[in-house]
């Protein structure tokens, strides 16, 4: 697992207020559905991404078939795709202008992260954000109300 500082994580997650999912599953048994809902609670606005299901609703928001759907500015791209498939995902963050590109468990994509870190993006490999929320405690107060 790569090391983040505290910081950069809590600072990540404080400061993302829009959060594209991609590879939201509607599917309750699926990981991505039950930190959809989380995100939620700590008062993220969660855009569900993933042309598969794209029309359908997860937690009360549309599913859009691409990022570039989304809209509003993102703050964070959340990517539940394979290791394989997370650059594409890292790419088109980079063209929406997000601020940060996080990987989820076991998604790992160096080339991906140092594009986007070219990029100005935080690149953030192999972490679960519901999980650092966690972990972090009260010292992560999510984002700020709109």
């Amino acid at each position: 697992m790569p090391d983040y500082p505290d910081d950069l994580i809590r600072d990540a997650l404080n400061a993302s207020r829009v959060v594209a999912m991609v590879g939201a599953s509607p599917r309750p048994d699926r990981p991505s559905f039950g930190v959809m809902r989380f995100l939620q609670s700590k008062g993220h606005r969660v855009y569900p991404v993933n042309p598969v299901c794209a029309g359908e609703t997860i937690h009360g928001e549309t599913v859009l078939a691409d990022l570039a759907d989304v809209p509003e500015p993102v703050d964070m791209v959340d990517i539940f795709r394979r290791s394989d498939q997370a650059g594409e995902a890292v790419d088109a963050a980079i063209r929406i202008g997000a601020k940060v590109v996080w990987m989820q468990l076991g998604v790992i994509d160096d080339a991906a992260a140092k594009r986007a870190a070219a990029a100005g993006l935080i690149a953030i490999m192999d972490r679960c954000p519901a999980i650092e929320y966690r972990r972090l405690g009260e010292t992560v107060r999510g984002p700020a109300p709109a």
